[in-house]
């Protein structure tokens, strides 16, 4: 494990404790009728946004699936925009009309969640081969769940991008279901997911996902060798949602031990662990961080709420291409 010195151990903690407060505060709302439609949180897995996201540069791309709010707030998208967009709003990231579920910042090379499941890996290879074509060193990290592996998309992406030798990084967020039902009992090989990178003649490996520096130190090495060799890695992150599929979802199908075992695993209070017990922050420095972190929340919920709703008149702008 790489060593790493207190301000990247300040900024560790900043953005996933970010990301955890963001997404309470997403269900807070929700609850009370604020956020609308679909919202699917990622507290539990804020490693994995934070410790991959970190590695990048300004000229690569990220493009994720529907449970991008921890990736868009990784990769530096405003809190106020993203939250204002899940009030549908129109200070939003795409003045309200994405939502939750379509996250994206043209500026940060932050190309969108998708809701359909599997749906943008092949766009993450179109990106992928466009940086290829144009001689680009940049590269293409692309997030995806365990449930994606079933779909057909998955292979066709993933064989073409070693047949092409792109750019791109396959992150494989594995948190153990899909929607209600355990990967055990969706996959015939669900023990060894990323083993499917071998019939592709593609590097992979599997790392714990609820430790930041793992996840670090991983994706360093694998966009060191996409950096190198020009084409594409696998990883699989074990990791797991402490809360529902969705906000709809009890998640009752779990049991209680399983949730307890994955809790004792937070990638938050083992980073802070972490912090204390190699004197690169103390626990004055974790409470400054958290006061700051609640700054940053009530002013994102306080600028979505006093965003204004978008006029009905432009409800169709900017849906479909046009010259004019």
């Amino acid at each position: 494990m790489s060593n790493i010195d207190k301000e990247t151990a300040r900024s560790y903690l900043l953005e996933m404790s970010k990301i955890r407060h963001f997404e309470e505060a997403c269900g807070r709302m929700y609850m009370q009728g604020k956020i609308k439609g679909f919202l699917h949180l990622y507290i539990g897995e804020e490693a994995i946004a934070v410790g991959a996201i970190s590695q990048l540069t300004k000229q690569d791309y990220v493009i994720t699936h529907y449970r991008d709010h921890g990736h868009a707030l990784a990769r530096g998208m405003d809190p106020n925009k993203i939250m204002a967009e899940l009030y549908g709003k129109k200070g939003g990231s795409s003045r309200g009309k994405g939502g939750s579920m379509h996250l994206f910042d043209k500026k940060l090379n932050f190309m969108g969640g998708y809701a359909i499941v599997g749906g943008h890996l092949p766009i993450a290879i179109g990106l992928g081969l466009a940086l290829k074509k144009q001689k680009k060193d940049g590269i293409v990290l692309c997030f995806f769940g365990d449930g994606a592996v079933n779909e057909g998309e998955f292979h066709e992406s993933m064989n073409l991008a070693a047949l092409w030798n792109l750019p791109v990084l396959f992150y494989l967020e594995n948190n153990q279901y899909g929607m209600g039902t355990h990967v055990k009992k969706s996959s015939a090989a669900a023990d060894i997911l990323y083993k499917f990178a071998d019939l592709y003649g593609m590097p992979a490996t599997r790392i714990d996902g609820m430790d930041v520096l793992t996840v670090q130190d991983s994706a360093k090495e694998a966009i060191n060798k996409i950096r190198t060799n020009g084409g594409p890695v696998l990883i699989e992150a074990m990791t797991y949602r402490f809360k529902g599929h969705s906000m709809a979802d009890p998640a009752s199908y779990r049991e209680d031990s399983e949730v307890k075992q994955w809790e004792d695993k937070d990638p938050i209070l083992l980073f802070k662990e972490y912090v204390k017990e190699n004197n690169l922050l103390t626990d004055i420095d974790i409470s400054n961080i958290e006061n700051e972190v609640k700054v940053i929340i009530q002013n994102c919920l306080k600028f979505a709420e006093n965003s204004p709703l978008p006029d009905m008149s432009v409800a169709m702008d900017k849906v479909y291409y046009s010259d004019n």
